[in-house]
């Protein structure tokens, strides 16, 4: 996929693509059947996996079918009942609601694009070990409120930008392990399909229905949960870990960003063929990923409000309208998330440290740079150190401890 309006977008590949949605839904479908089969509610010959039936070249028709209905799954299910035989057809999707196969078929596509963040985030913490600990001692002027400050090493800075990506990342496993599978019926009691066990006389048809669910679920490799239809924190979590790492990367991409201004000079981003040039300046070298990446930042916690607005707003026992506007908000944020992690993961294993105009700007500043440090020796009448290398406070250790975060965090999630 590529987007005009996205530049980067072909980075997320099918990532919550419609194809990607569709082979979901009949996931799905086919979970439950095998479920219904297995306990003994729907006959043998209504078995069969339903994968390939509806393929890519019917997106057009069941996307325009769509409308009638409000969502894609009621001519999905029209449509696979006509292309199979007379069993699976008449047992395809009994006891499920679209709201079950929708839901369900989206945190499929979500787990995903966690799983290719999650990537990301790896690759991305052990660049930043290697920059935090090869930069330890890098003596930098530290700058606050855009103005120099005291001096700091740019290992604290890597150390900083390394601790919100751990964060982020493990936002992103506890999203990633809670995706639960959503398999309610009509208004999540699971009623269609205990009357079915009690129909057929099996014995505590509620276990049943309980069984059919968890026999989906196991299939699809999620979470058992009782029906969520309007409680929406899988999806607000999983967006709030999105959100978070766009956060991390968008602190990142700020501050490579400034420093690699003409002025400063003191960070590069890697060079790339026709990367960061200009339409009519040839002479620029734009920090292209940068920029790509804040712009991520900048438009992912509109959608994350989005999502909890749709939460906040859900009634009943379906929504209308709130659980609607989730589906393009979530696959809007899982893609420009996962874009934005590969630019950032580029960002960092390419980036170029020009520790010696640090070195140069510090010297310059260092006058103004050790203000904070005279005021402290005239507490005691000591000598002035005008060195600003001697003046880190526990940088070494704030490297340190980022470090040994990181390694954990590494060793614990292989």
């Amino acid at each position: 996929m590529t987007d005009l309006f996205w530049p980067g977008d072909e980075r997320a590949g099918t990532l919550m693509s419609d194809t990607a949605l569709l082979e979901a839904m009949v996931r799905v479908e086919t979970a439950w059947l095998e479920g219904l089969v297995d306990t003994g509610l729907a006959p043998e010959s209504a078995d069969g996996d339903l994968a390939g039936i509806v393929t890519a070249d019917d997106l057009d028709q069941l996307a325009r079918a769509a409308e009638a209905g409000g969502n894609p799954v009621i001519p999905l299910v029209q449509l696979l009942r006509s292309r199979v035989g007379a069993d699976p057809a008449q047992w395809l999707h009994r006891g499920l609601t679209s709201q079950d196969v929708l839901d369900t078929a989206l945190i499929l596509t979500l787990a995903d694009v966690l799983d290719r963040v999650l990537d990301e985030l790896r690759s991305q913490v052990i660049a930043l070990a290697i920059l935090a600990e090869r930069h330890v001692a890098t003596p930098m002027v530290g700058r606050t409120l855009t103005q120099h400050a005291v001096p700091t090493t740019f290992g604290v800075v890597a150390a900083s930008w390394l601790d919100g990506i751990v964060d982020a990342a493990e936002l992103v496993i506890d999203a990633r392990t809670l995706l639960p599978a959503q398999l309610g019926g009509a208004v999540g009691t699971l009623a269609a399909t205990t009357e079915l066990a009690r129909l057929r006389e099996l014995a505590d048809p509620p276990a049943v229905a309980d069984e059919v669910a968890m026999i989906a679920a196991d299939t699809l490799g999620l979470r058992v949960h009782r029906p969520w239809h309007t409680a929406r924190v899988p999806l607000t979590r999983a967006a709030d870990a999105l959100v978070t790492c766009t956060d991390a990367w968008g602190h990142v991409a700020t501050d490579v960003a400034t420093l690699s201004r003409t002025e400063i000079g003191e960070l590069g981003e890697p060079a790339g063929p026709g990367r960061g040039g200009s339409s009519t300046m040839p002479h620029k070298q734009n920090p292209v990923l940068s920029v790509l990446i804040r712009r991520a930042a900048l438009a992912a916690p509109a959608l994350g409000a989005t999502m909890h607005l749709a939460s906040a707003t859900t009634g009943d026992q379906r929504p209308d309208g709130a659980w609607h506007t989730e589906w393009a908000t979530l696959r809007t944020l899982g893609r420009r998330s996962a874009v934005a992690g590969s630019q950032t993961t580029e960002l960092l294993q390419g980036l170029h440290v020009n520790s010696e105009r640090m070195g140069v700007t510090l010297d310059e500043s260092a006058e103004d740079a050790l203000a904070e440090r005279r005021g402290v020796e005239e507490l005691l009448d000591a000598k002035h150190d005008p060195d600003p290398t001697t003046y880190l406070g526990i940088t070494g250790d704030l490297v340190a401890g980022a470090v040994e975060r990181a390694r954990t965090f590494l060793e614990e999630n292989e």
